[in-house]
């Protein structure tokens, strides 16, 4: 493969079935669809933990979140361990970014040599109250956000056209300054991350009395499972919403799709016209999913393919054109997949990382492998890990029972394979090989650890709940909103 500029366009809790290529009946994103035409798309792609700033450490550093500490959205990036940017800089290569970092603080020397608008953690801290596992009080923000969602404006709706715009100019400059070594340029988009409000125009391509109910979303249809109910608990979501909620929550998030797919075409028309297409691979994916509803969730949170299932996109020169791969791969993979795209080899240390390139699973290798997630944030007492092989995925809890589905029987994940007897091997199987690769306990008491000792940091549990949460990261230049009253939901 020749070295070429890379394009990584990334947006925010973007669910993996709401883009046309991946077969939605009615979402409109032709964008992305285009690009997939003339590119592979991966279908059995997936974040390393599905919450935003262990999932962008994960993605940037190429390794678990387990094995960078990375836990939850009070423990941001900041540089180390040091990630493909850095070694792309060692290198002499142009690293810059657009948009959304969720990173600590962009003075961090994180990777990147220029940040145009970035958008990292509410005050270099994040959210200190997700280290609260242990009876942990509900959220009331995050059912208010649903409850509400509609036509409308929004901060992040601007942003994203500002992140656009900066990403044309961008391309522009480079086309006619052109660097000597492969550039990587991250356009990173936050839409459709909520709030859940679209533009009226794109809000109204979504008839209500057209959308369908998500799967299990009736009380009597839940999943139950303990470890679920305890994200729903703390998320606020036992009280079940009303069908016409459901579906204003669904037209705006729709919306927001076709929104960040608008701006995503505004990028890629760039790309095109400045001449920079043919020296260009691009690639697209989102850091998380979205539940949208199913099993009476919103948000991300589970290891549920809603939340923890991706899309991802590669095209560009050498990229086989309207190729499918069924291979599992995850975010982890960038690593290798930025390195070769620029013509960077790998250490002996970056062989032993996790990853593997994407660019030769896109030309048809096929890879016997096993990808992994982690999650060890708000709104669960415990760990909870995935391991997907093939058609299988497997789901360990700890503390409470496993799961296992047949994601190509079952793609809806309605029938929990786990208490079977005929499935017995398998899972004992999987639980060998998730040991083979953590002690599944210890990590989560090292995780609980180290959220104690940043609920320490900040005067213990009073005064991290007493600072209130937020529902979203404010934009640059917007001060963050925090709930401070649980019952009321007044601000401060």
């Amino acid at each position: 493969m020749k070295p070429k500029n890379l394009l990584f366009i990334i947006s925010d809790q973007h669910n993996r079935d709401a883009l046309g290529c991946y077969g939605h009946p009615f979402v409109r994103t032709p964008n992305l669809d285009a690009l997939a035409a003339r590119g592979t798309r991966f279908t059995a792609a997936y974040t390393n933990c599905p919450i935003c700033v262990p999932a962008r450490a994960s993605l940037a550093t190429g390794r678990y979140v387990h094995e960078t500490g990375h836990w939850d959205n009070a423990f941001p990036y900041f540089g180390e361990p040091r990630g493909w940017g850095h070694r792309l800089i060692d290198f002499g290569h142009r690293v810059e970014s657009i948009g959304k970092l969720h990173f600590r603080d962009s003075n961090d020397a994180d990777g990147f040599q220029h940040h145009e608008i970035p958008l990292n953690v509410v005050d270099g801290v994040g959210d200190p109250r997700g280290c609260i596992r242990d009876n942990a009080p509900p959220r009331v923000g995050m059912r208010q956000g649903v409850v509400e969602a509609g036509p409308g404006s929004s901060t992040y709706i601007d942003y994203d056209v500002n992140i656009a715009a900066h990403t044309e100019q961008w391309l522009q400059r480079q086309a006619g300054d052109p660097d000597e070594r492969p550039w990587v340029l991250f356009a990173s988009f936050v839409c459709p991350h909520p709030p859940y409000v679209a533009p009226p125009e794109l809000y109204d391509m979504y008839p209500l009395d057209q959308i369908p109910l998500p799967v299990q979303s009736q009380a009597d249809e839940r999943p139950d499972h303990p470890s679920i109910a305890e994200t729903r608990r703390v998320m606020n979501w036992e009280q079940p919403l009303s069908v016409d909620e459901m579906r204003r929550m669904a037209a705006a998030y729709y919306g927001c799709c076709t929104h960040l797919d608008r701006q995503v075409g505004r990028v890629l028309a760039a790309l095109h016209d400045t001449g920079l297409g043919d020296s260009t691979r691009v690639l697209y994916t989102t850091d998380h999913g979205e539940s949208m509803g199913r099993r009476g969730l919103w948000g991300k949170f589970t290891m549920y393919e809603e939340s923890a299932a991706i899309p991802l996109i590669l095209a560009g020169p050498d990229v086989p054109a309207g190729h499918v791969t069924n291979d599992p791969v995850s975010l982890v993979d960038c690593y290798q997949t930025i390195l070769e795209c620029a013509g960077v080899g790998l250490s002996e240390a970056e062989r032993q990382l996790p990853g593997r390139s994407l660019w030769p699973i896109a030309a048809g290798q096929t890879l016997d492998r096993t990808v992994f997630s982690e999650y060890h944030a708000v709104a669960t007492r415990s760990a909870s890990y995935m391991l997907r092989r093939g058609k299988l995925k497997y789901i360990h809890y700890v503390g409470d029972p496993p799961q296992l589905f047949d994601l190509e029987a079952d793609p809806d994940e309605t029938s929990d394979l786990a208490g079977e007897a005929a499935f017995a091997t398998v899972l004992a199987d999987f639980e060998a090989e998730l040991r083979g690769l953590l002690d599944p306990e210890a990590v989560d008491a090292r995780a609980k650890a180290d959220q104690q000792a940043r609920i320490d940091e900040f005067g213990g549990r009073e005064a991290v709940l007493a600072r209130g949460t937020f529902t979203n990261s404010p934009t640059p230049g917007e001060k963050p909103v925090f709930i401070v009253n649980e019952e009321t939901g007044d601000d401060k």
